[in-house]
């Protein structure tokens, strides 16, 4: 099964709540306001409890307790909240996804691992609606559940990487494409923003250096996740392409710092996204 027809049976079998659908109807309408989005938002209890336990995390860390979702949409932004959104939405849609095949809470480990290295990344940059960033990290990989679902013995042997063959090489090996660009396909096919779908297909394609910065930023959180999440079998910076950090400016302290102020915050955001914890709240 090639990349086009694995993505057109996924396309049909995970589909996304009606609120993240009927959200970004309203995100793309130029006349809806705040309270156009909090009224769908709220219709929908679920993604309410998600959208206020996010806004009151260590994403965010704000002073003040934020108790409606009104307040949240104000502080957090339009974009961002339709962005984690999203990425509930998203999560939300695998939630039957069979664990006897991969080990889900190193899945959502290593997502989130990398959705929270580009957003520290975009904000270290000062780049806009780091949230964008911290999604695309955070769905890069969904491509795995989407395989999982047709191909469970590929998947198999595509879990058997080691120091010396990448997962991404044994992808390649196996399906003839990545996790990632299968990623990217699924999420171009739910209509979904390129912002989030373009430098996710471009985030195993490190041969050459990159000079779309969104683009290096994620390169970068997958190598530095794929290691921090696999140290049984990888070093620090094993898979690190010196010309990653480069192109970012960032020195050997600078991804130290990265690491050490994610993995604090990695425990606790994994259970806002791991779709095994919703249904305990």
């Amino acid at each position: 099964m090639n990349i086009s027809e694995m993505t057109e049976k996924a396309n049909d079998l995970f589909v996304l709540p009606e609120s993240v659908t009927r959200l970004k109807a309203c995100m793309d309408d130029q006349a809806s306001s705040i309270d156009d989005i909090s009224e769908i938002i709220a219709y929908d209890p679920a993604l309410t409890t998600q959208l206020l336990r996010v806004s009151n995390s260590a994403l965010y860390r704000f002073p003040n307790r934020i108790d409606t979702v009104t307040k949240a949409i104000q502080v957090v932004g339009t974009r961002s909240t339709y962005d984690l959104a999203l990425a509930y939405g998203v999560s939300h849609a695998f939630k039957d996804i069979d664990s006897q095949i991969i080990d889900l809470d190193k899945f959502w480990e290593q997502s989130v691992s990398c959705g929270l290295l580009a957003k520290y990344f975009t904000d270290v940059r000062n780049i806009r609606e780091p949230e964008r960033l911290f999604v695309a990290g955070l769905l890069h990989n969904i491509g795995e559940l989407v395989a999982v679902t047709f191909n469970p013995d590929g998947v198999k042997k595509c879990q058997r990487f080691t120091a010396q063959v990448s997962p991404v090489e044994l992808q390649r090996a196996v399906f003839g494409f990545t996790y990632t660009e299968l990623s990217a396909s699924l999420i171009k096919a739910w209509s979904l923003p390129e912002t989030i779908y373009q430098p996710i297909s471009m985030m195993n394609k490190t041969e050459t250096p990159s000079s779309d910065v969104e683009t290096c930023i994620l390169q970068l959180s997958y190598v530095l996740a794929l290691d921090n999440v696999n140290p049984e079998i990888y070093p620090s910076y094993n898979n690190l392409e010196p010309h990653l950090p480069q192109q970012l400016a960032l020195d050997d302290n600078d991804l130290e710092d990265a690491l050490d102020i994610t993995n604090l915050q990695c425990v606790s955001v994994i259970s806002l996204f791991n779709p095994s914890a919703f249904m305990l709240y």
